[in-house]
């Protein structure tokens, strides 16, 4: 059967780890998963609480595409509540996990052939969905320098702009001022600006919303990450009032809805805050396990991150091929990482991605099985 150009993306190679460590796992062996960023969390106490009265009281159906009302107005108070901002329900879409949020996204700024801009090293999915949609994802190498961030300069000849903050490896982050500079770039060009803020709350550093500068952007958030419901697949959107009642149009279409299950457990999550502050506390003594740790284990190359759960680090001393360091780490050390060439297809075969979303006791022995390996390597 004829097959469709659209469909010839690159695999999303994390993903092809897990299944190696699946397989690792399978056969007896104990494996320390540092290569996917999903938290060693589960949903909190309260959220399974309340879908199981939900549950109780009756059938869950279809909700209405744009969300529950109460879960949109929910999301508008966090926004008064963390960054005072006076956010309209109306304007917040519920989403079937922020991977709708970017399908819905691209469908609804750009048309085919439309080029959009995104910093590598960067999460591959971005890459992936733009061109499963006739996009053309333009690569903009970000450096060091500029904390692996683009820079308005990087800001040519595209339709749009996708940027994370915290982002995926690296875990840096933007300044107000440095973010405002981007979208105000965009805007003088007319470039539709795109704010992917699914890492926001994990790190030291208060982040910044793109919604602090402007409305006219689309920002993208999830209930993945701080709230640490990965497998709910429930996220949001906030998109200006205009652009509301085509995102509904689209998700009825694609969606009909997010998971009405999901939707009321992420309503009662939002309320769990003592819980999951403490979440935050086991990040920040993981992030000090690896920090401390990897240098000794063969990798001193990285930056420390600011905010998410992941250290990129670069391996060139290493290897020339990060897949097959990935895998030989896998197989002598029993501990799953993300090759570099996920996030970043031209300079990725020198680096790594180690994510310590998991539990703490999981990473000090990740970090003294990485650290034995690295010594019998020699």
């Amino acid at each position: 059967m004829k097959i469709s150009s659209r469909g010839e993306v690159s695999p999303f190679i994390v993903m092809d780890v897990m299944e190696a460590a699946r397989r690792e796992e399978e056969k007896g062996r104990n494996i320390i998963h540092m290569e996917v960023g999903q938290p060693g969390t589960g949903a909190p106490k309260g959220a399974r609480a309340a879908l199981s009265e939900a549950m109780e009281a009756g059938p869950l159906g279809y909700t209405v595409a744009l969300g529950i009302p109460a879960l949109r107005a929910r999301i508008s108070a966090h926004y008064k509540a963390v960054y005072d901002l006076d956010i309209s329900p109306e304007r917040v879409v519920v989403t079937a996990g922020s991977s709708a949020g970017f399908l819905l996204s691209f469908i609804s700024l750009f048309d085919h052939g439309d080029s959009v801009a995104i910093a590598d090293p960067g999460y591959p999915s971005y890459r992936n969905i733009l061109k499963s949609l006739s996009l053309n994802p333009v690569r903009i190498e970000s450096s060091l320098e500029n904390r692996f961030q683009p820079v308005p300069e990087d800001i040519e000849n595209v339709e749009g702009l996708l940027v994370a903050s915290p982002a995926n490896p690296t875990g840096t982050m933007l300044g107000k001022e440095p973010l405002a500079a981007l979208i105000d770039r965009c805007q003088d060009q007319d470039v539709r600006f795109i704010s992917d803020e699914i890492y926001h709350g994990i790190g030291g550093q208060k982040p910044v919303s793109a919604l602090e500068i402007s409305d006219d952007i689309y920002v993208i958030n999830s209930f993945s990450k701080y709230f640490s419901m990965t497998g709910w697949r429930v996220g949001w959107m906030v998109v200006p009032q205009d652009h509301v009642r085509r995102i509904e149009r689209l998700s009825q279409n694609l969606f009909i809805c997010a998971p009405h299950a999901s939707q009321i457990a992420a309503l009662a999550a939002m309320d769990c805050e003592a819980e999951l502050s403490a979440h935050q506390q086991t990040y920040a003594e993981n992030r000090k396990v690896m920090v401390d740790g990897l240098p000794k284990a063969g990798f001193p190359n990285f930056a420390p991150p600011d905010g998410a759960f992941y250290i990129y680090a670069d391996v060139s001393d290493l290897t020339t091929d990060s897949q097959a360091l990935s895998a030989e780490i896998l197989r002598d050390a029993g501990v799953a990482t993300t090759p570099g060439l996920d996030f970043d297809p031209v300079r990725g075969h020198q680096t790594l991605r180690f994510s310590y979303a998991g539990k703490t006791e999981d990473m000090v022995e990740g970090i003294a099985r990485l650290q034995a390996w690295y010594q019998a390597r020699g």
